[in-house]
């Protein structure tokens, strides 16, 4: 090619093969055995020039390289980089990553409950970590250069999202941000946020995945493709997507019923022929069982597999059927391979604690190539799924969709048994970008040519459905941030109230809600103007019209209020009528269809209300008697065919034969009805006298309108028109004034109203945060405030480490699905009566939030302590066996590990917090630690 070139060109080429070795990025390049691609080489090249970067690109598609880049200039500039991850599960990965390149002595580890060489100079981390050294001004982060926030649309979350936005918007200027996201429909305008609140930012893009997806249906014996052949597949392309028309007819076929059991007119044979029918179309189409799905996926080359079940329970059922239907994934050299590893990575586990975690059981599934992978695992089991499976010793993995989060364990082929999820208060149906987070494990690259997304067939699915959901790429990013109590004295004793409260209006939350005002801000000045146009118009010679129009309007008003009151009292007069109503009482209906001569056959009374009466119908809306008219029709009439009130006119005795389904019965009633009221004439309604002509706020009213100036006008009415379209216009400017108001500054308000209940608290004076304060700014967690008073009061001094454990396990556990039935087992004596205390005081922090309008449904404020782990933790801190712990605590290892790092966590906040002098609570909380990190807790993770 280089010989088609002029000597000119050839010169131009050369200079700019020699300005890209010169850079940063051509040794980095090297690095790697592939070529990077467009967006990775654009965005390393922005890094490189000083600029921050957000990258938004498809999960698999390798944007963690831009992140490692940010390392590699860290260490050639003799700076440091922090490296965020929102899960300790990713942190361990991607430390094991860059230790592998960089060596022990350059990479660290900091977790909630881990610190390998802090003061390495990369240093990989748990968000949440770096938000607490922002706050501590830890001098660890003096030469920081770069920081990397892996998986950034985390900040949607709502329990966790706030800390990503608070490290965005504390880190120093001089740090370079590296903001790697999953792709997002509005990455736009989070890149605009970054851009205003860290500088010049570049936001780069990609949608392409670098695997192409396949999309299918497993329907029966057969595998069908979502998308007809030819049109795109959720891959490279942007072309149409035509749903297969198979698929369709098999919906159509399989939704339609052809038999009838309640068609009696059909004749035995053809019944049985449609019966016969719907069994052959039932037979070509079924959900396949688990293990079957296993086995057509090996047959077609489509392992290694993810398939995610939205259930812990569900995916250690799905290992079991695939070991009960005798599948074997692996040979005989995979399995003696499989067992040398997971001996090798569980060497450090007690013998007696093996059968307690079902690990025999959970190695004859590895050995033949099968696991589970879900939170309740333990760690270390988790880890070696994650293993073995990424080198391809275990083909078939059933998981929650806690493995779509960033773990890095890319598929061949992702199945999903259904499409709807538990999301902790319903079942619902997943979102696109569920859909798109979980089947982007599909299609590893420099592996596969393709990745595989196949959902198996369940009743009623409907394929169009299913298509808009595998081709909808909305995933927007909404902030979730909400100020806590520590976070206001961390932000006040750092910058004052004045300057927190506008570092908090720099949030993406505030950004958002502002973006979103625009559109209602032009509309307002739009109706502004208009209403200055509709003010001309009214405009009368006469005096103020405006004036003469409120007149008019409040007169208005006044007569509908009093038209609705005599409605109203009407319609409670023919309500208490009817309930006066009993069997055999013969009636006139004044309106409607059944308008005549009546006799009642049952009152129909509002529910709870007998009338003397027993069996019958009840309602809540109102008596609704059941009638017989002259004309033989048996009815139940409503409320609305009594506008007035009713009264018996005579009273008539109903055979104990009588049967409202027979015609003969109906006609022998109706005619004694007739011989005995036919001649009667009802009462004609006395129409009552208006309450609006005795009242006398009307009778002012229309005095002032006959006497105002503009009532003479020759124009009034076209003025009249003029005023009313002014109203109707100002009363919607001034609903959109609200909204506005509504979302303008909202994140500051509720930071005011956190403070004025800390300053009401003595955690803040001012500007001045006190001793209280300062330890309130040392609790992080959903309960600060809660720990904090507890502090304050000296609620758990005197406590032994195991009651303390027991008692700091309130403030971090939240049982996965609330069971009000059942009293959680608690600990007896001295840690009983402080829990019970920690609940009284968070009974007063609560009526105080309520007070101060702090709302928790809106995510701010102080939940209710659970005490569900309170007697496992108390147990364990005692140096109780695992087997008994667990089989008490009626918990899976996974959460029982989970939790217990969790109150190990906030037990070292607790001891750095606590007062050292006249105070047993900072001693006890250490030792509570090391009784907790024992065995299973100790061992069970890097992180």
């Amino acid at each position: 090619m280089t010989e088609d070139l002029s000597p000119a060109e050839r010169y131009a080429a050369a200079r700019v093969r020699a300005a890209e070795e010169a850079t940063a990025l051509a040794p980095f390049r090297a690095l790697y055995d592939f070529d990077l691609d467009p967006f990775q080489i654009e965005a390393c090249q922005a890094l490189e020039a000083g600029k921050g970067v957000l990258v938004a690109a498809p999960t698999g598609s390798g944007k963690t390289i831009v992140g490692e880049f940010a390392v590699h200039l860290a260490l050639a500039q003799g700076r440091k980089c922090f490296y965020t991850t929102p899960i300790k599960a990713l942190s361990n990965q991607k430390y094991a990553d860059l230790v592998r390149r960089y060596g022990a002595a350059k990479v660290g580890l900091l977790t909630g409950d881990n610190s390998v060489n802090s003061e390495a100079p990369v240093v990989v981390m748990t968000t949440e970590v770096l938000r607490n050294m922002l706050y501590a001004g830890s001098q660890s982060l003096i030469g920081l250069g770069y920081v990397v926030m892996d998986e950034v649309h985390y900040l949607s979350d709502r329990f966790r999202g706030a800390v990503w936005e608070e490290v965005i918007i504390h880190l120093p200027e001089s740090v370079t941000l590296v903001s790697l996201s999953a792709t997002v429909s509005n990455a736009e305008e989070f890149g605009d946020w970054l851009d205003t609140v860290r500088g010049d930012t570049e936001v780069i893009v990609s949608e392409e995945r670098p695997v192409p997806l396949w999309q299918h249906v497993m329907a029966g014996r057969r595998m069908y493709d979502l998308f007809e052949e030819g049109t795109d597949h959720g891959g490279r392309g942007r072309g149409r997507r035509e749903v297969n028309p198979d698929l369709v007819r098999l919906a159509r076929m399989e939704n339609q019923r052809t038999y009838n059991p309640g068609d009696r007119r059909r004749g035995k044979m053809v019944r049985e022929a449609d019966r016969e029918r719907e069994r052959r179309q039932r037979s070509r189409i079924w959900t396949p069982g688990r293990p079957e799905v296993i086995d057509r996926l090996d047959a077609e080359g489509l392992l290694p597999a993810i398939t995610f079940i939205f259930s812990r329970a569900a995916c250690e059922a799905a290992v079991q059927q695939c070991l009960y239907a005798g599948l074997r994934l692996n040979d005989d050299e995979a399995r003696a391979k499989v067992r040398e590893i997971v001996e090798q990575r569980t060497a450090a586990i007690p013998t007696e604690d093996l059968h307690v975690l079902g690990y025999y059981e959970w190695l004859e599934g590895l050995e033949r190539g099968i696991a589970a992978h879900h939170a309740g695992m333990l760690p270390t089991f988790k880890e070696v799924v994650e293993e073995l499976f990424v080198r391809g010793l275990v083909k078939a993995v059933f998981a929650t969709e806690t493995l779509a989060l960033g773990i890095n364990m890319p598929a061949r082929s992702v199945v999903l048994e259904k499409l709807v999820k538990w999301n902790g208060e319903q079942h619902a149906d997943i979102t696109p970008g569920e859909y798109t987070q979980l089947t982007g494990r599909a299609g590893r690259r420099g592996i596969d040519v393709e990745g595989h997304a196949v959902v198996l067939w369940q009743r009623a699915m409907d394929p169009e459905a299913l298509a808009g959901l595998a081709g909808t790429r909305t995933y927007p990013l909404r902030s979730s941030f909400k100020p806590s109590y520590n976070m206001a004295v961390n932000l006040v004793q750092q910058f004052g109230r004045h300057r927190s409260r506008e570092l908090l209006e720099t949030s993406f939350a505030q950004f958002q809600a502002d973006k979103s005002v625009v559109g209602i801000s032009r509309q307002v000045q739009r109706n502004e103007e208009g209403l200055q146009g509709y003010r001309e118009g009214m405009t009368c010679h006469l005096g103020d019209f405006e004036e003469y129009a409120r007149l008019r309007r409040d007169l208005k008003d006044r007569e509908t209020e009093l038209a609705k009151q005599g409605a109203a009292q009407r319609r409670a007069a023919a309500a208490a009528s009817l309930e006066k109503l009993k069997p055999g009482d013969v009636i006139h209906v004044p309106t409607g269809k059944f308008a005549g001569l009546a006799l009642v056959l049952d009152p129909g009374l509002p529910a709870g209300r007998t009338n003397g009466h027993r069996g019958g119908f009840e309602y809540n809306d109102g008596p609704r008697p059941l009638v017989l008219t002259a004309e033989r029709q048996v009815k139940r009439l409503a409320s609305m065919d009594f506008p007035v009130p009713v009264e018996a006119l005579e009273r008539m005795r109903i055979p104990r034969s009588f049967n409202a389904r027979s015609p003969q019965s109906r006609r022998d009633l109706a005619s004694a009805l007739r011989t005995k009221a036919g001649h009667i004439v009802p009462d004609r309604h006395r129409k009552q006298r208006s309450a609006a002509a005795d009242d006398r706020e009307i009778t002012r009213l229309r005095a002032e309108l006959r006497a105002h100036p503009c009532h003479g006008c020759d124009e009034r009415e076209d003025h009249a028109r003029w005023a009313e379209r002014y109203h109707r216009l100002q009363r919607d400017t001034r609903q959109l004034e609200r909204r506005i108001e509504g979302r303008t500054n909202t994140i500051a308000r509720t930071f005011d109203r956190i403070v004025a209940l800390l300053t009401e608290m003595d955690y803040l004076r001012g500007n001045e945060v006190t001793e209280h304060g300062k330890r309130l700014a040392r609790l992080y967690g959903e309960l600060d405030l809660l720990a904090s008073e507890c502090l304050r009061d000296r609620v758990w001094e005197g406590l032994n480490p195991a009651e303390l454990a027991a008692c700091v396990s309130a403030l971090v556990y939240e049982a996965r699905q609330a069971d009000d039935a059942v009293a959680p087992k608690v600990p007896t004596g001295r840690a009983k009566t402080a829990l019970a205390e920690m609940v009284r005081i968070w009974g007063r922090l609560d009526a105080l939030e309520e007070e101060f309008k702090i709302n928790q449904a809106e995510g701010v404020g102080q939940r209710e302590p659970d005490l569900g782990f309170a007697w496992a933790a108390h147990q364990w801190a005692s140096d109780r066996g695992l087997d008994e712990v667990l089989r008490e605590a009626e918990m899976p290892a996974g959460d029982f590990v989970r939790w217990c790092k969790q109150v190990i966590d906030v037990l070292g906040q607790i001891a750095a917090a606590a007062p050292r002098e006249n105070s047993t609570v900072a001693k006890n909380a250490r030792k509570a630690v090391d009784a907790l990190l024992r065995g299973v807790v100790a061992y069970s993770s890097v992180g």
